[in-house]
């Protein structure tokens, strides 16, 4: 069974033979996993489990971290040496919070939008 912070490797797809954290787990089947991108590589994402193969290691974050707390817990562990990652320059790291940021302001607008709808098209009926 696999748990949130447990540390894996992808084993298919374009990621393959790259470290990866299991962020949040959705059901049986699937997890959501991310590197984050800017340390391994692997973006954040939809992963059955099929793929990931388990490594003995366990990262201390909170269920759904954002990739700036996943990437703490990788420098607070040590892994990252032990796994022979390259941390991110302090710049990347500024522009990889941006980015979260923007994503985050994308997901309020869609879902405002689909509210907007749901209240319009209820008026109709």
């Amino acid at each position: 069974m696999i748990e949130i912070g447990t540390v894996a490797m992808k084993i298919a797809g374009r990621e393959a033979s790259r470290y990866c954290v299991v962020v949040k787990k959705i059901d049986d089947n699937f997890v959501i996993v991310t590197g984050p991108k800017i340390l391994t590589g692997v973006k954040r994402r939809r992963c059955n489990i099929r793929h990931l193969e388990e490594l003995p290691y366990k990262l201390e974050i909170k269920e759904d971290a954002s990739d700036e707390e996943v990437l703490e817990a990788w420098k607070k562990s040590g892994l990252y040496k032990k796994l022979g990652l390259k941390l991110p320059a302090a710049h990347e790291i500024k522009e990889m919070k941006e980015k979260e940021k923007n994503e985050e302001k994308e997901e309020e607008k869609k879902e405002k939008k689909k509210e907007k709808r749901k209240t319009s098209e209820e008026e109709k009926n």
